[in-house]
């Protein structure tokens, strides 16, 4: 078997790891204006809840799944600035990734605890920079994995 024929299975793997990864990413910001428009506060939590607990588990295996077999197929490329950026790139998409999940099951509790203590001022303003650090870190990680994939492109021979 060729060098070239035997990855095309782990190109395949490559590739659909990868789509579910971004397509998922897409996906959630679809499902989250959806649900925003459509549910009520303590439907809503629960409803992200539920999702963020499902997707989390199929989102980081396929990331991770991306990343390893990203770094396989590119075994023996030379260590160049664009490969060093992909790597940087890669190793902050996970500390991002980490973040904003850790992040999500603190606004959760904090959102369930809003819902239950209405119309305390402090725990309102605390929900409200708990989003804008949400919102901050999914564009992180959307950005970060946009560039990812455009480096990833790059460096194909």
């Amino acid at each position: 078997m060729t060098s070239a024929t035997a990855s095309v299975p782990l190109i395949a793997v490559h590739a659909l790891a990868a789509s579910i990864w971004v397509g998922g990413l897409v996906a959630i910001f679809v499902v989250a204006r959806a649900a925003s428009r459509t549910l009520e506060p303590a439907q809503r939590v629960e409803f992200f809840r539920a999702l963020g607990r499902s997707y989390g588990i199929v989102g980081s295996i396929a990331l991770l799944v991306a990343l390893a077999s990203g770094a396989v197929l590119l075994d023996g490329h030379p260590w160049d600035g664009l490969m060093v950026a992909a790597v940087v790139v890669a190793g902050v998409l996970l500390v991002a990734t980490a973040a904003g999940m850790a992040q999500a099951r603190a606004m959760t509790r904090l959102r369930r605890q809003a819902i239950t203590e209405v119309g305390s001022e402090p725990l309102v303003a605390r929900v409200h920079r708990g989003a804008i650090v949400a919102a901050t870190l999914r564009a992180c990680i959307g950005i970060l994995t946009l560039v990812l994939v455009v480096l990833g492109a790059a460096l194909v021979d």
